[in-house]
C-alpha cells in the first residue's frame, strides 16, 4: 500500500528541479573547488573550449545563462585572465570571446571534478534511468529554446 504525500511539493516539477540544481551546485562546489570555477563559468569555458571566437549573445544561446549574469561571467572570467575577448570582426559591436592558455588549464584540470559532481548527482539511478533523465532534462531545455 502506497501512501501520498500531503506535500504538494514533492510533486512539484517545477520545485523538485530547482532543488535538483541545488544539489548539483553543491556537489559541482565541493568537487571544483580546488578550480576556483563555478556552475556556469565551467560551462562559459566548456561551450567557448569548443569553438573559439564565440559572440556573447552564442554563449548565452548556448549555455542558456541570460544575458546581464554572462556579462558579469565574462567580466570575472576576463579579470582571473581565463579568458580574452576582442571585437568580433563580423559585428563591431560584439564581442569574440576565446579561452586564454590560463583558461584552458583550468578548464581541464576542472572537467574530472565535473565529470565526479555528474557521477554523484546520478549515483542513485541505473544506467539506463540516468540515460532516460539526460535525454528528459535535454527534451524539456529544448523545448523551452523553441518557445
Amino acid at each position: 500500500m502506497t501512501t501520498k504525500s500531503k506535500n504538494p511539493l514533492e510533486s512539484s516539477a517545477t520545485h523538485l528541479l530547482h532543488r535538483a540544481g541545488q544539489r548539483a551546485a553543491d556537489i559541482f562546489a565541493e568537487e571544483a573547488k580546488k578550480s576556483g570555477l563555478t556552475p556556469r563559468q565551467y560551462a562559459v569555458l566548456t561551450a567557448v573550449s569548443q569553438e573559439e571566437g564565440l559572440p556573447q549573445a552564442e554563449l548565452v544561446a548556448r549555455t542558456g545563462i541570460d544575458r546581464s549574469t554572462l556579462a558579469d561571467i565574462v567580466a570575472r572570467l576576463l579579470g582571473r585572465g581565463l579568458i580574452q575577448r576582442k571585437r568580433a570582426k563580423e559585428d563591431g559591436r560584439a564581442y569574440a570571446i576565446k579561452l586564454s592558455a590560463k583558461g584552458t588549464k583550468a578548464l581541464t584540470k576542472a572537467k574530472p571534478a565535473a565529470s565526479t559532481a555528474d557521477s554523484r548527482l546520478l549515483a542513485g539511478l541505473s544506467a539506463t534511468k540516468r540515460n532516460e533523465f539526460l535525454q528528459t532534462l535535454a527534451t524539456i531545455v529544448a523545448a523551452g529554446d523553441d518557445a
